[in-house]
């Protein structure tokens, strides 16, 4: 373990002789639970004398205990938006939730993990050295919006060197490499701020989350309803929400709506209690899609409920199909030209689901109001969204991203390449890259995100494509005998990564060309590892050169990072 460099030691202050001094590091390591993602100690010569002189002195190795309140300084963000404190003289790591660079602050020791431990921040002594104003009211509470009060350009540098230390040590590719800096590329940023998200999912409870400087005030009945975000840490606790800067304007007006009604005693509703399983709404879901004849916005509401009952909620349907701004488009006609009066058309589904499980999506599916499903446009094609379709969350960054990764596969365009679309969804990206190639070929195990692929294909009038269900953490060996050997593979795997049963797989398929893109800059990095350097441990050798890794941000004031990397056959 490296030991932090000698400008980062602290001495004891006599003003606060129970406080030990810490000092956050750039290392990564802990970032992840994973220990498959912890990686080995880098040190230079410098360093290596350092810790022979700490060892000499006499100070003595320090770990911290749980419940011991310690002085923190944070000089990076790792992996999911935490800071990571190492202690002096004994490389004992440390993550603060919410501790920002520069930030000086004061936390108590909350949990210990083995190797690494977890605290909680008490009080800020000093603010972090990029701090703005965050324009939201709930960002310091509900956990989505983490970073809202760090600038947008220090977001963007922490998400790069995240990826890139990620890459270094968890991938083992060297940063001394003259070609490193060619293949790491620097972080695209994203344009759109605010209101990018085209799907917002709240839930209702019977909790209401207070802060702690309101918890004395005790509320009962409806006044402890809430409808809003899981407080962070709890399920059972919401943290009420009357409007989000993530989500559009016309998708606040429901919300809105919604909130001002539906505690109302006369309509008889009652949010779903996670403890006693009663009670009849569990969730509001707002989407937001495009109408491809008008260019307009569409919006869905969809009400997840525990039993099918209509009439409870025909009086919210009501209200929400009468506001103004977000019911219907009427033109009039003066000139050739059509002057615009109303511009959200509206879908009201009723998803029920009477598990007692926090999922929203439905066992059954109503249609309460409008038509069951709105529309998006993405790289020129129309893919049609239900209440529980997949779709990218940023549909504008999503342009960008798909033109990464098309930019990546490089096909030729003379529709002669087979191409293999691993964790394909709903057929997104597969169908992107119909247009140039002989046929697409897709796997994913949810099936109604096959059906959903398929119907997609339909509307776009493309038919090279097949959409297989299957699980590909699951393959065997007749995994490969459905499709011709692919000329490039597309792989978008969830946040664990790949299974080690298709890394194998890919190796000993040999395509020219992998295309990875990845929600998880550690288990990504950890598969091009494996497709590249091999497993020494299972004697599996890797076959594949790492050509590009390409950092995207989705998720403005989140930790989430979105990667594509390219990786061609040696």
């Amino acid at each position: 373990m490296a030991t932090i460099p000698s400008h980062a030691l602290r001495h004891l202050t006599l003003t606060r002789p129970w406080l030990r001094k810490i000092s956050c590091t750039t290392s990564l390591a802990f970032s992840s639970q994973d220990p498959l993602l912890t990686y080995p100690d880098n040190s230079n010569n410098n360093d290596t004398d350092h810790t022979k002189k700490t060892t000499n002195s006499k100070s003595q190795a320090f770990f911290p205990k749980k419940n011991q309140v310690l002085e923190l300084e944070c000089e990076s963000l790792a992996f999911k938006g935490k800071g990571v404190c190492k202690v002096a003289d004994s490389g004992f790591v440390l993550l603060c939730d919410n501790a920002l660079p520069g930030e000086r602050f004061i936390g108590r020791v909350s949990r210990k993990k083995g190797s690494y431990a977890e605290v909680t921040k008490l009080k800020t002594l000093s603010p972090h050295r990029d701090l703005v104003d965050a324009p939201c009211g709930y960002a310091s509470y509900c956990g989505g919006c983490k970073t809202q009060n760090l600038s947008y350009e220090a977001q963007l540098r922490a998400k790069e060197q995240q990826v890139r230390e990620l890459v270094i040590h968890v991938g083992k590719f060297s940063d001394k490499n003259p070609d490193f800096e060619c293949i790491m590329k620097p972080i695209v940023p994203c344009d759109v701020q605010f209101h990018y998200r085209n799907k917002m999912e709240f839930s209702f409870g019977t909790q209401k989350w207070l802060p702690k400087e309101v918890l004395h005030e005790k509320l009962d009945g409806i006044d402890n309803y809430a409808l809003g975000l899981h407080a962070p840490g709890y399920f059972d606790k919401i943290l009420n929400v009357d409007k989000c800067l993530l989500q559009s304007e016309p998708a606040n007006k429901i919300l809105a709506t919604v909130q001002d009604n539906w505690k109302d005693p006369e309509l008889g509703l009652s949010p779903y209690n996670v403890h006693s399983h009663t009670g009849f709404l569990k969730h509001l879901v707002l989407r937001t899609g495009r109408d491809m004849k008008t260019d307009l916005p569409e919006l869905m509401v969809n009400f997840v409920t525990s039993s099918y009952k209509p009439e409870m909620l025909k009086p919210l349907v009501e209200k929400i199909s009468a506001i103004p701004e977000v019911v219907g488009v009427k033109y009039a006609n003066f000139v050739n030209v059509d002057l615009l009066y109303f511009v959200y058309m509206v879908s009201i589904m009723n998803n029920v689901n009477t598990s007692v499980g926090n999922t929203s999506v439905g066992e059954e599916e109503y249609t309460l109001y409008g038509k069951s499903t709105i529309t998006e446009s993405l790289r020129g094609l129309t893919f049609q969204i239900s209440a529980n379709s997949f779709f990218q969350t940023n549909t504008h960054q999503a342009e960008v991203l798909y033109k990464l990764i098309e930019d990546c596969a490089g096909p030729r365009g003379d529709a002669s390449e087979i191409v293999l679309d691993l964790f394909c969804g709903t057929g997104t990206i597969g169908l992107t890259l119909a247009k140039k190639a002989k046929h697409v070929y897709g796997y994913e195990v949810v099936a109604q995100a096959v059906a959903d692929a398929h119907r997609n294909a339909k509307l776009n009038g493309i038919s090279n494509t097949t959409f297989l269900q299957g699980d590909l953490n699951k393959i065997d060996e007749n995994f490969g005998k459905h499709f011709p050997k692919p000329d490039i593979v597309i792989s978008d795997p969830n946040r664990p990564g790949m299974h080690m049963k298709l890394i194998k797989f890919l190796l000993k398929l040999k395509a020219p060309k992998i295309v990875y893109v990845s929600c998880n800059p550690a288990t990504c990095a950890r598969d091009i590892d494996y497709l590249c350097h091999g497993v020494m441990e299972q004697n599996i050798k890797g076959c594949y050169k790492l050509k590009s890794i390409q950092p995207v941000d989705m998720f403005p004031h989140t930790p989430h990072i979105e990667c594509v990397c390219l990786l061609e056959l040696c």
